[in-house]
């Protein structure tokens, strides 16, 4: 393409625009006009970046499409309406649809921790190489290392000190995902290991239900928060192999905001599981009172996204942002 050519033809489109957009009011007629300006005036924008970008005209333009984009779409605040609707169908709309990614990440995962658990307890050699028989014995003996690790600390520190440490976690999962899934798995894999050796270990000494009573309080809500960050992360990563119908770009971007919406819904149920493992899981309340807050924690998510978020992906949501708040992907010219 010409530059100079395609430059002589449409800067005066370009400087039309510009001038209505510098009017406080306009008429019906010059409306349409803005709006006819606008479209045509993306299209070349993107025309330019995908063949001769030339950075002074690129930043123009693009200046001049946020212009008028903000002019016809408007301004939009969020408000307390926005943040109801997100967790009432958003949320639970994002979770419900990548139920098939992150579903098979929860089971394979909790198997491959399983695995590990149960070759830790089979091979004393292998309980050897991780630590020496006198810190093997204090970390599995009553009273120990696996227990004090709970009410080490002031509960309300250690709570927040946890939701921060796994709010982290899924934010990795979900921002790391887009580099073809590597990290994404790597991340489950040092999880799995971490939960796999408390397994094998206090199963070693025959204290596995201790161990399963401190962990499934908090656990159930925290790793779901995990695997549902994960296998959105993998699908994120999947996008960019296998984008489907929509153009990569559109793709990448569709599942990236709602990989934005979903750290911050999982970051809510990670403060949650948080507060139970700071205040629930020290405290002197029988086991099975303390697994049954688990549980019910863990039941109430379940049905939050089957319920809540099913029916809100049954009346057209698709767990991304409002469109007036999505970029224009390529309008057509008029």
């Amino acid at each position: 393409m010409d530059l100079d050519v395609f430059v002589t033809a449409h800067h005066a489109e370009w400087d039309r625009l510009d001038r209505l957009l510098g009017r406080r009011r306009l008429t019906g007629d010059e409306i349409d006009e803005l709006v006819t300006l606008y479209q045509r005036t993306a299209t070349h924008l993107s025309l330019l970046q995908s063949t001769t970008p030339d950075p002074v005209l690129v930043a123009r333009l693009t200046q001049l499409v946020a212009r008028a984009r903000s002019t016809v779409t408007g301004t939009r605040r969020a408000s307390w309406r926005d943040a109801v609707r997100f967790l009432t169908h958003g949320f639970p709309a994002a979770v419900y649809l990548s139920r098939r990614w992150w579903i098979p990440t929860a089971l394979l995962s909790i198997a491959v921790a399983a695995i590990i658990g149960w070759w830790i307890a089979a091979h004393p050699e292998v309980q050897a190489s991780i630590g020496a028989p006198s810190d093997l014995r204090e970390m599995t003996r009553p009273g120990g290392q696996y227990e004090t690790y709970y009410s080490s600390h002031p509960a309300a520190s250690f709570a927040a000190q946890v939701w921060t440490n796994n709010a982290q976690a899924a934010a990795m999962c979900l921002v790391l995902g887009a580099f073809l899934c590597v990290p994404v798995l790597w991340i489950l894999f040092l999880n799995m290991l971490n939960l796999g050796v408390g397994i094998g270990l206090m199963s070693s000494v025959g204290r596995l239900d201790t161990f399963l009573g401190l962990v499934i309080p908090h656990g159930l809500l925290e790793l779901t928060a995990v695997f549902v960050a994960a296998g959105t992360g993998l699908r994120l990563g999947w996008t960019l192999i296998d984008p489907g119908p929509r153009t990569r770009r559109a793709a990448l971007a569709q599942e990236g905001r709602a990989a934005v919406g979903m750290a911050i819904g999982l970051a809510l149920v990670l403060f949650i599981s948080g507060l139970i493992e700071g205040f629930v899981t020290p405290s002197g309340l029988p086991t099975w009172a303390r697994i049954t807050i688990g549980v019910a924690a863990e039941l109430a998510f379940l049905v939050y996204v089957y319920v809540c978020g099913g029916r809100a992906v049954r009346s057209g949501e698709q767990g991304d942002v409002e469109l007036a708040d999505r970029s224009a992907e390529l309008p057509t010219a008029a």
